[in-house]
């Protein structure tokens, strides 16, 4: 077993999820939680029109609801923050957060909008991507984690 590198990665699920719950903590400010549609509006701007109709079918189902949708997001942020910070659930965690921030740049961050003149990254959404699959790969649950307490209970769930 590789110790110090077991204890990087946990670590790094750590950090990562103080980096989720500031996040979080902003997803439950009234200005996050009244301008929801308006982020994912602002995300289609000076996109192509494929772009632009995939963020527009995501405004179309939000706007049935915006706060709820809005409530959702922050409730999912701070699951994912808890997950990471405490290694609760963390298999879970590090897939929601996944799906989570694919979610966040295929819309809010328009992919990233490398498609005009002018643009400089792909957006950030993505490599937060990146973090998750390496704290997956890392198996960043061995340690420092609630998850490591109940290995061997419901291995595809909290197994090695």
């Amino acid at each position: 077993m590789r110790t110090f590198e077991d204890r990087t990665f946990a670590a790094l699920r750590i950090v990562f999820g103080c980096v989720w719950a500031i996040d979080a903590y902003f997803k439950w400010q009234p200005a996050f939680i009244n301008n929801f549609t308006s982020y994912l509006t602002d995300g289609a701007q000076g996109q192509p029109a494929l772009v632009q109709a995939w963020i527009n079918l995501w405004v179309h189902g939000v706007s049935v609801d915006p706060h709820f949708f809005a409530i959702v997001v922050a409730l999912a942020e701070t699951a994912i923050a808890i997950g990471l910070l405490f290694g609760f659930f963390t298999r879970v965690a590090l897939l929601g957060g996944i799906l989570m921030t694919l979610v966040i740049w295929s819309t809010a961050e328009g992919f990233g909008g490398p498609y005009a003149a002018g643009s400089t990254d792909i957006g950030a959404a993505i490599i937060y991507v990146i973090v998750f699959v390496a704290l997956w790969l890392g198996k960043s649950w061995r340690h420092y984690s609630i998850d490591s307490r109940f290995k061997g209970t419901i291995p595809w769930l909290f197994g090695n």
